[in-house]
């Protein structure tokens, strides 16, 4: 294990412009770990034996379920689950740096869920993934398993689709902040002979597996939101929100990334 200022110092070698290689030799740090740290210059946390209340003898969920709701939405859209080291997991959610707002939100929100109680994260190239470590994340999120989102069933269970029942603007404002956006569209009209331009909010949600917008209809359709299908070359691909009154109700619980 590398302290902090061993880190530092080779990535400072290397901000200079010299090569993984001369840093290696001169700082008797491998290329490999150099090259991690440009990603992620401080340590992992060690996993701790935290518990887990989906686990624990009265398998209960979560305490914050509001955040629960708001996460999985996140998780459904742009997260991922993949084995970590120390026989743990790590759930990451990618967000773009645009939205500096939902960074926050998603680390609040991965915070108040992780056993741990903590979250990290790591920049990339145009976006932030928001990282937590944890051996529960597949207690917590059943719908993990092996390959894409799409090409496997997702289906909630029981308690987490009660979850969403109890807060389920949470669980839509998830799943927009992840692969929805709110935008203004326009229109022309021709009026008494004078062509006129119209502009209305509209927002989107667009995800490729049938499942994950079929919870996310299921739960606008509880909320009275009107919406319809948009679709790519013939197939059911996105979905729209552009009726006034279900606009404001949006606008009032969901509103745009930030």
């Amino acid at each position: 294990m590398y302290d902090m200022g061993t880190r530092e110092r080779a990535l400072a070698l290397v901000a200079q412009g010299r090569s993984l290689n001369s840093v290696s030799k001169e700082t008797g740090v491998s290329r490999s770990a150099i090259r991690c740290w440009q990603s992620r210059v401080d340590p992992l946390p060690r996993m701790q034996r935290t518990p887990c209340s989906r686990c624990g003898p009265t398998t209960e969920p979560p305490s914050n379920t509001a955040a629960y709701s708001y996460l999985l939405g996140l998780y459904l859209g742009d997260g991922c689950i993949s084995p970590g080291m120390r026989a743990g997991y790590v759930l990451r959610i990618a967000c773009a740096n645009t939205w500096p707002g939902l960074i926050e939100a998603c680390a609040a929100a991965v915070e108040a869920i992780n056993p741990s109680k903590k979250s990290n994260r790591v920049r990339a190239v145009g976006y932030v993934s928001v990282v937590g470590y944890s051996r529960h994340w597949p207690c917590l999120f059943p719908q993990h398993g092996p390959g894409k989102k799409h090409e496997r069933p997702i289906v909630l269970e029981s308690w987490q689709q009660e979850i969403v029942d109890s807060h389920p603007w949470d669980f839509i404002r998830g799943l927009v902040h992840s692969d929805g956006c709110r935008i203004t569209n326009w229109t022309e009209k021709v009026i008494a002979g004078e062509r006129k331009r119209y502009e209305y909010p509209r927002y989107f949600f667009t995800n490729v597996c049938d499942d994950i917008r079929q919870l996310y209809t299921d739960t606008l359709d509880k909320l009275g939101i009107q919406w319809t299908h948009c679709t790519r070359d013939g197939n059911p691909f996105a979905i729209s929100v552009a009726r006034k009154a279900s606009v404001a109700l949006m606008d009032a619980h969901v509103g745009s990334k930030y």
